[in-house]
């Protein structure tokens, strides 16, 4: 007893003298993921290389301006050689007045793209938290998982070392004392087991999240309300996959449209101002017009890529509806089935503990044998361990479930961070600015802080 007592005490003065870990929340662990995420800064920067694509068609109807320098010498061989030097500095421009709509299509078509790429980050940002989730909820029911095998341990300890005692003075066989070993030695490995699953579940934490893990809180599973057809209807309708491949159709439809303003015939304006090395200057502006007649084919080929492109977007939005709709059904059907693991497993351990207990009494008592002991915990054992998983399934559906809806961002979620505005750097760049402008002042900027980080 003395033993004992002493163990207690320095068990207790271990736990008091240990440094406290710092609480960490899911919602902390989100917003880390959302702000180390390497994932959303490569799909940042594929939004902002979209939005360029806007200003590049924002430029197509602007003036072009282009200078040259040519120097050239020339020999003629007569009876009287003559070499002549001659430089020529000249300015060009070019600006389209008419061109039945290309330009304007070109530009239309290019910002449902930029709407379509933002869907995509969404969706990448869905994933990111998703990640996140897992990797928090498997860490935690890791930890949980460990202390189930380490209190396994420590009971089977103390049942092996009864069966021992009863050996001692004759009440058991040696084959009780047998079983007993050998159920202990199976708990030591899975023990081991766990805290194996425990070390990999960190890094996927670390990975994830972007840093290592604190002292994690539990976790109650996200408010899902809605029935399965509502949460269908409301996926179909707000799930950015969904509505990047709308995105994609409409600037798949204004490419068509566009491909069919490319066979129409074209105004521009165009001159230009040129200088010799005699400082003798000329000009000249003038106004052309012209249209294909024919190459080789390649317009009606052109025409008939865009359509087939268009009908492969319908294609791909009826596809992705579909597969979100599956993805809505099958979080659903994992949260109904979590739920009622978690319900029965809480049963199962209520009943298990009673047995076990009584069992333990009887064992005591002569009328139980060591097996039965054994078997009993293991009962115990199994309805505690489907509880922690239960549980954690029961969380990670219920996310799940909001990122098959479309509802898994940091808007929704209401997380403490800094948002990103997928917005900001289109607004700068939709006018196609100059180096010398204040929105050319403002992208340097941006982009000396984005190469900083």
């Amino acid at each position: 007893m003395k033993r004992k007592a002493f163990a207690v005490i320095a068990i207790a003065l271990t736990v008091l003298s240990a440094p406290a870990l710092k609480a960490e929340t899911l919602a902390d662990a989100l917003s880390s993921a959302y702000n180390n995420s390497g994932l959303l800064d490569q799909n940042r920067a594929l939004l902002r290389a979209a939005d360029e694509g806007v200003a590049q068609s924002v430029a197509a109807t602007l003036p072009v301006i282009n200078w040259s320098i040519s120097a050239n010498r020339t020999r003629v061989e007569t009876p009287t050689t003559t070499t002549t030097d001659s430089v020529l500095a000249r300015v060009t421009g070019d600006l389209t007045i008419f061109d039945s709509g290309v330009n304007r299509l070109g530009i239309d078509a290019q910002k449902e793209v930029v709407l379509g790429t933002r869907q995509a980050l969404r969706g990448v940002e869905q994933d990111v938290l998703l990640r996140a989730v897992q990797a928090y909820m498997n860490l935690l029911s890791a930890g949980e998982f460990v202390q189930l095998r380490q209190n396994n341990v420590r009971l089977i300890t103390q049942e092996f070392r009864a069966a021992q005692d009863r050996f001692d003075v004759g009440e058991v066989t040696r084959t009780d004392v047998a079983l007993a070993e050998a159920r202990l030695a199976a708990a030591r490995s899975l023990l081991a087991a766990a805290q194996g699953d425990q070390a990999r579940s960190e890094e996927e934490y670390k990975a994830a999240v972007g840093r290592a893990p604190a002292d994690l809180r539990p976790v109650s599973p996200a408010p899902v309300s809605r029935s399965l057809n509502d949460a269908k209807a409301f996926a179909v309708r707000n799930h950015p996959a969904v509505l990047e491949a709308q995105y994609s159709v409409t600037a798949a439809e204004l490419n068509i449209l566009r491909a069919e303003a490319a066979t129409r015939p074209s105004v521009s304006l165009n001159g230009f101002v040129s200088s010799d090395q005699d400082a003798n200057t000329s000009a000249q502006i003038g106004v052309s017009i012209g249209g294909p007649i024919y190459r080789g084919g390649a317009i009606l080929s052109q025409f008939r890529q865009v359509k087939a492109n268009r009908d492969a977007a319908r294609a791909g939005l009826h596809l992705t509806s579909l597969a979100i709709e599956q993805q809505v059904g099958n979080a659903y059907a994992s949260l109904q089935v979590a739920q009622a693991s978690r319900q029965a497993s809480e049963q199962q351990i209520r009943a298990a503990r009673v047995a076990f207990q009584g069992v333990r009494e009887e064992a005591a008592l002569g009328s139980r044998t060591t097996l039965d002991v054994l078997n009993a915990e293991q009962e115990l054992l199994d309805a505690q361990a489907n509880r922690i998983a239960a549980q954690s399934d029961e969380v990670i559906a219920s996310y799940a479930l909001l990122a098959a809806m479309g509802l898994l961002t940091v808007e929704h979620l209401n997380l403490s961070v800094q948002q990103y505005d997928p917005a900001a750097y289109y607004n700068l760049v939709k006018g196609a600015p100059t180096v010398l402008s204040e929105q050319g002042a403002a992208l340097d900027r941006i982009l000396n802080a984005i190469g900083k980080e």
